[in-house]
């Protein structure tokens, strides 16, 4: 079975809460993590690497919080999920720059894992 991460889920459901608010508006780990219920230092160290994937902005002071980098309906689902994983690939072929697959070169199936690799990725950028 191909499972998405607790992390991962977790993000997708943060970022659901953010885009339920209003466009723009700050909310703290703390407000997302009680909105949620997922747990504070998890949330935390969820929208640390949202932020640095570019998903959200960190906004810092007495007042700061996190808001979404730009609307929702522009953040796909696959971007979540590289930020929080890493590229979506099913096999070590279908990663990008290649993967460490001791038989890639010689591998007859490695043409169709690309392509499912390819439809995966484009339905999880519809995703939105």
């Amino acid at each position: 079975m191909l499972r998405m991460s607790k992390l991962t889920d977790y993000g997708i459901v943060l970022l659901t809460h953010m885009a339920m608010g209003v466009e723009g508006a700050l909310r703290t780990a703390g407000e997302l993590a009680d909105a949620s219920r997922v747990p504070l230092p998890t949330a935390s160290k969820i929208l640390k690497e949202l932020s640095r994937a570019g998903l959200v902005i960190s906004h810092r002071g007495r007042h700061g919080g996190y808001s979404l980098a730009r609307p929702a309906g522009e953040i796909a689902v696959s971007e979540i999920i590289a930020a929080l994983e890493g590229p979506v690939a099913l096999t070590e072929c279908g990663e990008v720059g290649g993967g460490s697959c001791g038989i890639e070169e010689s591998c007859p199936a490695r043409g169709h894992w690309s392509a499912i690799n390819d439809t995966i990725q484009r339905a999880l950028e519809l995703g939105r």
